[in-house]
């Protein structure tokens, strides 16, 4: 009987260093060093967890919305004309809880468009990137033949698509869109789809990063600091802590911005980002009232 026991044992000791020895070990540094602010309401809970990511510091936030398709805003710049601060348009929707920079957009100071996207960078100028742009279902812009990379808020919340046809997007009847260049998904059905050999992605920098979780929950990963982080780390931080059904990369740089209300206080507060302005913010706030 000793002779069997020790058997088992020794063979499920083998099994958990089978395990160990198997496990993948993290591409990256990962340290919690605080908590922010924490919302808690019938509708809308998010709590934001302060970190240091490969030595950046980072704030993720953890979204949980009971209908999403309701509870996710857009504000945008006035169209074709210029841009605005994330915190003014956020002060156009005073019931947002929490606030994040929204899509790339095209300016004198960043004229570059996709190769496939017809006419001039002038032509979209003030504008947010994407073959479409939807504002509050209005209709914007919808180029014909150039494949759709961004998101869209739909009935059943945010949706990501990595270079459908417009039409297939449209049919779904999007109240908003936002989006960057097409290799801004990086993950999609559970799995990275970044492009590693993209020079982009491989460069460190601020970052604004969603991630759907599942239809209720969502994360979003804001990377601070000039020194910043790669879109490779960023991607691998995700899938390893969070599994989740994909991931977008929004508009980053000194555009990054990450701006909070406390529960009851009618107060928005700038977590982190800076006085740049921006072509459209993304807001969360709680269910509304019938």
């Amino acid at each position: 009987m000793r002779r069997i026991r020790r058997g088992m044992a020794l063979a499920l000791l083998l099994c958990l260093c089978c395990l160990a020895a198997g496990a993948e070990t993290p591409a990256y540094t990962y340290e919690k060093t605080g908590d922010g602010t924490v919302y808690d309401s019938p509708t809308l809970r998010y709590s934001i967890e302060v970190g240091m990511l490969d030595g950046t510091k980072v704030y993720v936030s953890r979204i949980w919305m009971q209908e999403p398709g309701k509870q996710i805003l857009k504000a945008g710049s006035a169209w074709h004309e210029h841009l605005a601060e994330a915190q003014d348009l956020a002060k156009k929707m005073p019931r947002a809880a929490l606030i994040i920079n929204g899509s790339g957009y095209v300016s004198p100071l960043y004229p570059e468009i996709p190769e496939n996207y017809p006419g001039s960078s002038e032509d979209y100028y003030f504008t947010p990137l994407g073959s479409i742009a939807v504002t509050n279902g209005e209709l914007l812009r919808n180029l014909p033949g150039v494949p759709y990379y961004g998101l869209t808020l739909e009935a059943d919340g945010l949706h990501m698509y990595n270079g459908a046809d417009n039409g297939e997007v449209l049919a779904r009847e999007p109240t908003q869109t936002w989006a960057f260049y097409e290799q801004c998904p990086l993950i999609a059905d559970g799995a990275s789809i970044l492009d590693r050999d993209w020079a982009f992605a491989g460069r460190k920098a601020i970052r604004t990063v969603i991630a759907r979780v599942d239809e209720h929950n969502y994360v979003i990963l804001t990377v601070t600091s000039a020194h910043g982080l790669t879109l490779s780390t960023c991607t691998d931080f995700l899938l390893r802590e969070f599994h989740p059904e994909w991931a977008f990369n929004l508009d980053g740089g000194t555009s990054g911005a990450l701006i909070r209300r406390k529960y009851g206080k009618k107060k928005q507060v700038l977590v982190y980002g800076s006085r740049q302005k921006v072509v459209d913010i993304m807001a969360f706030t709680e269910l509304p009232q019938d």
